[in-house]
Protein backbone atom coordinates (compact mmCIF):
# COMPACT_ATOMS: atom_id res chain seq x y z
CA UNK A 1 0.00 0.00 0.00
CA UNK A 2 3.11 2.37 1.24
CA UNK A 3 4.69 1.77 -1.72
CA UNK A 4 2.25 2.80 -4.27
CA UNK A 5 1.49 6.01 -2.93
CA UNK A 6 5.33 7.01 -2.20
CA UNK A 7 5.71 5.54 -5.98
CA UNK A 8 2.70 7.68 -7.23
CA UNK A 9 3.87 11.14 -5.14
CA UNK A 10 7.69 10.61 -6.97
CA UNK A 11 6.03 10.00 -10.64
CA UNK A 12 3.74 13.18 -9.91
CA UNK A 13 7.60 15.37 -8.93
CA UNK A 14 8.92 13.55 -12.22
CA UNK A 15 6.31 13.50 -14.57
CA UNK A 16 5.80 16.02 -17.04
CA UNK A 17 3.05 16.77 -20.05
CA UNK A 18 3.20 17.18 -23.57
CA UNK A 19 6.12 20.61 -23.10
CA UNK A 20 8.20 18.44 -21.75
CA UNK A 21 8.67 16.56 -24.65
CA UNK A 22 11.26 16.91 -27.73
CA UNK A 23 10.62 13.74 -29.69
CA UNK A 24 8.04 14.62 -32.29
CA UNK A 25 6.90 10.79 -32.04
CA UNK A 26 6.39 11.25 -28.59
CA UNK A 27 4.77 14.53 -28.37
CA UNK A 28 2.25 13.35 -31.30
CA UNK A 29 1.49 10.20 -29.73
CA UNK A 30 0.72 12.11 -26.18
CA UNK A 31 -1.18 15.18 -27.56
CA UNK A 32 -2.99 12.89 -30.47
CA UNK A 33 -3.41 9.90 -28.65
CA UNK A 34 -2.77 10.23 -24.83
CA UNK A 35 -4.46 13.87 -24.54
CA UNK A 36 -7.49 12.89 -26.73
CA UNK A 37 -10.95 13.38 -24.89
CA UNK A 38 -12.29 10.28 -26.31
CA UNK A 39 -12.68 7.79 -23.71
CA UNK A 40 -12.95 4.30 -25.00
CA UNK A 41 -12.96 1.88 -21.34
CA UNK A 42 -13.10 3.21 -17.80
CA UNK A 43 -9.91 0.99 -16.89
CA UNK A 44 -6.63 3.44 -17.57
CA UNK A 45 -4.51 0.66 -19.13
CA UNK A 46 -7.31 -1.01 -21.30
CA UNK A 47 -8.54 2.92 -22.66
CA UNK A 48 -4.63 3.60 -23.36
CA UNK A 49 -4.55 -0.02 -25.45
CA UNK A 50 -7.84 1.24 -27.29
CA UNK A 51 -6.43 4.55 -28.00
CA UNK A 52 -2.99 3.44 -29.11
CA UNK A 53 -4.63 0.60 -31.21
CA UNK A 54 -6.96 3.43 -33.31
CA UNK A 55 -3.91 5.73 -32.89
CA UNK A 56 -0.64 3.74 -34.33
CA UNK A 57 -3.67 1.37 -36.96
CA UNK A 58 -2.40 -1.94 -35.49
CA UNK A 59 -3.27 -4.97 -37.40
CA UNK A 60 -1.27 -7.63 -35.58
CA UNK A 61 -2.14 -7.74 -31.52
CA UNK A 62 -0.78 -9.63 -28.89
CA UNK A 63 -2.49 -9.70 -25.71
CA UNK A 64 -1.44 -13.12 -23.70
CA UNK A 65 -4.02 -14.60 -21.19
CA UNK A 66 -6.78 -12.06 -21.21
CA UNK A 67 -9.44 -13.23 -23.58
CA UNK A 68 -12.27 -10.57 -22.14
CA UNK A 69 -9.66 -8.05 -23.27
CA UNK A 70 -9.43 -9.39 -26.59
CA UNK A 71 -13.18 -9.39 -26.66
CA UNK A 72 -13.19 -5.91 -25.87
CA UNK A 73 -10.70 -5.26 -28.92
CA UNK A 74 -12.48 -6.97 -31.49
CA UNK A 75 -15.48 -5.24 -30.12
CA UNK A 76 -13.80 -1.94 -31.23
CA UNK A 77 -11.52 -2.99 -34.15
CA UNK A 78 -13.01 -5.71 -35.92
CA UNK A 79 -10.35 -6.14 -38.28
CA UNK A 80 -7.96 -6.85 -35.66
CA UNK A 81 -5.63 -10.14 -35.96
CA UNK A 82 -4.16 -11.57 -32.62
CA UNK A 83 -0.51 -13.70 -31.94
CA UNK A 84 0.23 -13.87 -35.29
CA UNK A 85 4.28 -14.15 -36.40
CA UNK A 86 4.60 -10.65 -36.11
CA UNK A 87 3.54 -8.51 -33.24
CA UNK A 88 3.11 -4.68 -33.62
CA UNK A 89 1.20 -4.34 -30.18
CA UNK A 90 1.88 -6.26 -27.63
CA UNK A 91 -0.04 -5.46 -24.17
CA UNK A 92 1.11 -7.59 -21.18
CA UNK A 93 1.35 -7.62 -17.32
CA UNK A 94 4.74 -7.84 -17.23
CA UNK A 95 7.52 -8.79 -19.31
CA UNK A 96 11.03 -9.38 -18.15
CA UNK A 97 14.44 -9.04 -20.75
CA UNK A 98 14.82 -13.10 -21.61
CA UNK A 99 11.70 -13.18 -22.87
CA UNK A 100 12.35 -9.52 -24.50
CA UNK A 101 15.33 -10.52 -26.09
CA UNK A 102 13.80 -14.02 -27.04
CA UNK A 103 10.74 -12.46 -28.56
CA UNK A 104 13.31 -10.07 -30.38
CA UNK A 105 15.77 -12.30 -31.75
CA UNK A 106 13.24 -14.66 -33.49
CA UNK A 107 11.78 -10.96 -34.48
CA UNK A 108 8.21 -11.64 -33.25
CA UNK A 109 9.57 -7.73 -32.62
CA UNK A 110 10.58 -5.69 -35.05
CA UNK A 111 11.02 -2.03 -35.59
CA UNK A 112 8.05 0.22 -34.49
CA UNK A 113 6.93 -2.64 -32.15
CA UNK A 114 5.44 -1.28 -29.43
CA UNK A 115 4.82 -3.23 -26.30
CA UNK A 116 2.17 -1.66 -23.15
CA UNK A 117 3.03 -3.15 -19.73
CA UNK A 118 0.01 -2.79 -17.72
CA UNK A 119 0.43 -1.73 -13.93
CA UNK A 120 4.52 -1.04 -13.85
CA UNK A 121 3.72 0.11 -10.43
CA UNK A 122 2.15 -2.44 -8.66
CA UNK A 123 5.11 -3.87 -6.71
CA UNK A 124 8.23 -2.88 -6.45
CA UNK A 125 9.00 -5.90 -8.28
CA UNK A 126 7.17 -4.86 -11.37
CA UNK A 127 8.69 -1.92 -11.02
CA UNK A 128 12.21 -3.58 -10.96
CA UNK A 129 11.51 -5.41 -14.20
CA UNK A 130 9.92 -1.86 -15.90
CA UNK A 131 13.99 -0.43 -15.39
CA UNK A 132 15.50 -3.58 -16.55
CA UNK A 133 13.64 -3.67 -19.24
CA UNK A 134 13.96 -0.07 -20.23
CA UNK A 135 17.52 -0.57 -19.99
CA UNK A 136 17.98 -3.17 -22.63
CA UNK A 137 19.80 -1.24 -25.84
CA UNK A 138 17.07 -2.31 -28.35
CA UNK A 139 14.32 -0.34 -26.79
CA UNK A 140 14.72 3.81 -27.70
CA UNK A 141 11.42 4.75 -26.42
CA UNK A 142 10.00 4.33 -23.00
CA UNK A 143 6.99 6.44 -21.55
CA UNK A 144 6.38 6.07 -17.94
CA UNK A 145 2.52 6.60 -17.59
CA UNK A 146 1.74 5.25 -14.22
CA UNK A 147 -0.59 2.99 -14.86
CA UNK A 148 0.90 1.36 -17.84
CA UNK A 149 4.51 1.87 -19.34
CA UNK A 150 4.94 2.05 -23.42
CA UNK A 151 8.52 0.70 -25.07
CA UNK A 152 9.07 1.18 -28.25
CA UNK A 153 12.19 -0.32 -30.89
CA UNK A 154 12.69 2.63 -33.21
CA UNK A 155 16.00 2.29 -34.82
CA UNK A 156 15.88 5.69 -35.69
CA UNK A 157 15.34 7.02 -32.56
CA UNK A 158 18.11 8.09 -29.71
CA UNK A 159 16.89 6.51 -26.77
CA UNK A 160 14.77 8.69 -24.50
CA UNK A 161 12.80 8.43 -21.32
CA UNK A 162 9.45 10.03 -21.14
CA UNK A 163 7.34 10.74 -17.57
CA UNK A 164 3.94 11.61 -18.61
CA UNK A 165 0.97 12.56 -17.02
CA UNK A 166 -2.15 11.22 -18.47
Amino acid sequence: MWFRVVSYLKFLVKSTNEHGVHSPFVYNYVTKCLYSKKRLDRNRSINILLKTIAYFKFESISIPDKPEIQDLVRQHFGETQFDKKIIHLLFVDGLDTASFKKMFSEETLRNNSIILIDSIYKCKESLNLWHRLIAQPEITVSIDMYHCGLISIRREQVKEHFTIRI
